[in-house]
C-alpha cells in the first residue's frame, strides 16, 4: 500500500485493495495501542482539524490518533477561521497547506473538502460532509470483520432509515466497492439519489456486489448479518421537520420485531452515533414531551442488547483514522 500524499475525500478515492489495506492497518495499530506500543510515526507533523459541524467521535479520534503517533493538532472550529466567509476555500487551502502537513475537514459541502484537496498541496481527509463519510466506513468495515465469522464478500448488511444521508450513501458505495451484500431500506421519498445508485451500480458490476434499495422492511432485513441505522433528523435541520420525518420513518425503526425478522440469531446492530434511543438527553426529553416517544431510530431494548456493537464502532474510529494519517503522512508498519 502506497498512499503517501493522497487525499481521502470519498470512498471511491480508494480501490477495494487500498480500502481493505487501510482497514488491516487500523487493526494492527489497534493491537499495538492495546499492548502499549508507541511508534511516533507522525513525529514533527502538524495537522489542522477544521470543524464546521460539531463532533464527539471524529474530533476525539483525530486528536488522540495524532497524539498517539507524535503529531501536533490545531483545532479550527466554526468561528476560528475565515473559511468561505472572508476568504475563499481555495485561498484558505493554500495558506493552510504551507503551514500544516495534513488537513481534516468536517462540514456540509462536499465541494469544500474537494477544493481543499485540490489546492492544499498536503493530504486532506473528509471527516464528514453531507454527501460522504469515508472515515466512518473504514471503522464500520473493521467492526464487521471483527464480528463476522465469514469473508466480507459473504457478509450482508441492511441500513434502515433516511436513505439520502451521507451514511446511507457511503454504506451503499462501500459495500459495492468491496463486493458485499448491501440493502438500503427507506421510504421511497428518502432513498439514495440516482447519482449515488449509479455510482454503486457501476462498482457492483465490477466487484460482484449484491445491491438492494427498497421500501419493504421484511425482504430487506431477511438473513442480514448486520442491521444499521442513523439519526432521522440530520445535523443542521430544524426540529420543525420532525413531524413529517417521524411519520415517514417510524416503520423503519430498529426494534425487537425487526431484529427477529432477520431470522439470524447472531445478527448485530450498528449505529454511527449519537442515537436517540431513550430520554436521557435534552433532545430525547423534548421528543417525549412533545410526541410521547421514548426512542426514534432504535429502541433502548435493541441499543443496550448483546446484539449492539455500536461502541466497538466508536472505538474503531480511532484506529482507522490513525491508519489514514499514518498511511498518507507517516511510515506504514
Amino acid at each position: 500500500m502506497n498512499l503517501q500524499g493522497r487525499n481521502l475525500l470519498k470512498e471511491t478515492d480508494l480501490s477495494a485493495v487500498e480500502f481493505l489495506d487501510l482497514v488491516e492497518l487500523g487493526r494492527r495499530l489497534r493491537l499495538q495501542k492495546r499492548v502499549g506500543l508507541r511508534n511516533n510515526r507522525l513525529a514533527g507533523r502538524n495537522i489542522a482539524l477544521i470543524f464546521e459541524k460539531t463532533s464527539t467521535r471524529t474530533r476525539s479520534a483525530f486528536e488522540v490518533a495524532a497524539h498517539d503517533e507524535g503529531a501536533h493538532v490545531t483545532y479550527l472550529g466554526p468561528d476560528d477561521s475565515q473559511l468561505g466567509r472572508k476568504e475563499s476555500v481555495k485561498d484558505t487551502a493554500r495558506v493552510l497547506g504551507r503551514m500544516f502537513d495534513g488537513i481534516e475537514y468536517r462540514g456540509a459541502a462536499q465541494e469544500t473538502v474537494e477544493t481543499l484537496g485540490a489546492w492544499a498541496g498536503v493530504p486532506v481527509w473528509n471527516g464528514l460532509t453531507d454527501d460522504w463519510h469515508p472515515t466512518q466506513m473504514l471503522a464500520d468495515i473493521l467492526t464487521m470483520r471483527d464480528h463476522a465469522s465469514k469473508p466480507l464478500a459473504e457478509v450482508s448488511y441492511c441500513y434502515l432509515g433516511d436513505g439520502r444521508n451521507n451514511v446511507a450513501n457511503s454504506l451503499l458505495v462501500t459495500g459495492a466497492l468491496l463486493g458485499m451484500d448491501v440493502r438500503i431500506c427507506a421510504p421511497w421519498s428518502l432513498q439514495p439519489s440516482e447519482r449515488v445508485q449509479e455510482i454503486a451500480g457501476k462498482l457492483a458490476a465490477e466487484s460482484g456486489a449484491q445491491l438492494l434499495v427498497t421500501a419493504d422492511v421484511l425482504p430487506a432485513v431477511a438473513g442480514a448479518d448486520f442491521l444499521y441505522t442513523d439519526v432521522w433528523l440530520s445535523m443542521g435541520e430544524s426540529a420543525t421537520a420532525w413531524g413529517e420525518r417521524i411519520h415517514l420513518l417510524m416503520p423503519y425503526q430498529v426494534n425487537r420485531d425487526v431484529i427477529a425478522a432477520t431470522g439470524n440469531p447472531a445478527v448485530k446492530f450498528m449505529h454511527c452515533l449519537p442515537a436517540l434511543h431513550n430520554r436521557d438527553t435534552e433532545t430525547g426529553r423534548r421528543l417525549f414531551s412533545q410526541r410521547r416517544l421514548s426512542a426514534l431510530e432504535v429502541t433502548e431494548e435493541v441499543f443496550e442488547s448483546p446484539a449492539s456493537i455500536v461502541f466497538d464502532q466508536a472505538d474503531n474510529r480511532l484506529h482507522t483514522i490513525k491508519a489514514v494519517m499514518v498511511a498518507t503522512l507517516g511510515d506504514v508498519p
